[in-house]
């Protein structure tokens, strides 16, 4: 018997009267007016439920043994990190599960890439993907078909992405511009001295503006530089 882990996400769980403009949850089934002015003109909030029933109802249907119910609340589809996802994703890893259900693909991610490195993941460590609206599961051979071709949309887009990053790169070089990090000038003696003087690293890094790595690389060497400058000198 295989084990589910059942994923649900909604935006919000609050209502919201267009009346007064107050937010509330709902308290029971039953509520149906503001708590503040009594208004029933009420723009209702997401219920997990809504996604939840028909997932345990599939998965008793499939005869699926459910470890765990996973469901974050108030938080983005376009978020990559979610609270309970990230505690799924760490679940899955170590097998506490056989396949993940979602109501549909928009409540697990929004973005193809999102959604693409997921179940690359799911894959790799043998966990199936069901999701209940599109009727897509990767156990079965047309699963396995879709799930090949977001695969080779992904790779697709990657790729499109690397080369638009190229072309910018290149663009940017025959205009001349120079690329990475803007050179620094120190005065390496002068922070020797300082150094000697009783500066800090942290200190010394902080006023030169440049790493401590480097701080500590320029007291490394005993080499003193040539042409020191005086611009941005420290007092010691």
């Amino acid at each position: 018997m295989k084990r589910a882990a059942l994923y649900a996400r909604v935006s919000t769980d609050k209502h919201r009267c267009r009346a007064c403009r107050t937010t509330f949850k709902e308290r029971g089934n039953t509520q149906s007016a503001c708590p503040k002015c009594g208004s029933d003109d009420i723009e209702r909030g997401q219920n997990p439920e809504t996604q939840l029933l028909p997932l345990r109802e599939y998965a008793v249907n499939r005869g699926f043994t459910i470890i765990d119910e996973y469901v974050d609340v108030g938080i983005s589809g376009s978020k990559d990190r979610r609270p309970h996802l990230d505690r799924m994703m760490a679940d899955a890893r170590q097998r506490r599960f056989d396949l993940v259900l979602v109501w549909r693909f928009d409540r697990f991610a929004r973005s193809v890439r999102h959604l693409i490195l997921a179940l690359e993941e799911f894959d790799a460590i043998r966990i199936d993907f069901i999701s209940l609206n599109e009727s897509i599961d990767t156990s079965t051979p047309m699963g396995r078909m879709v799930f090949t071709i977001l695969g080779a949309v992904g790779e697709l887009e990657r790729s499109l992405i690397r080369e638009r990053v190229q072309a910018g790169v290149d663009r940017a070089k025959r205009q001349g511009k120079r690329l990475g990090r803007p050179t620094v000038i120190v005065d390496r003696e002068k922070i020797r001295q300082c150094a000697a003087a009783g500066h800090s690293i942290k200190s010394l890094a902080k006023e030169w503006q440049i790493a401590r790595a480097t701080v500590r690389d320029i007291l490394g060497r005993s080499r003193v530089a040539k042409n020191p400058t005086k611009s941005g000198a420290v007092s010691c």
